[in-house]
């Protein structure tokens, strides 16, 4: 698989579905049934109203406090 590895350090302020589910661990259904549920709320863009989660969303549930992590 050569697939683009994210890294905490540097991720984007919005991901995608497949980008959550990748560092949360889990499949990308549970990411959108997460947000159906509001355990993890998504943002709607463009006309498709395609699913992104803030990146502060996925830290908060790697249990990473986004303030503490920028030395």
């Amino acid at each position: 698989m050569d697939k683009k590895q994210l890294k905490l350090d540097n991720l984007p302020d919005l991901l995608t579905v497949g980008e959550a589910a990748d560092l949360l661990r889990v499949s990308p259904l549970t990411i959108k049934r997460w947000g159906k549920r509001g355990k993890l709320p998504a943002i709607r863009i463009n006309s498709r109203g395609d699913r992104r989660y803030r990146k502060e969303q996925i830290l908060w549930m790697l249990g990473i406090n986004p303030q503490s992590s920028t030395s």
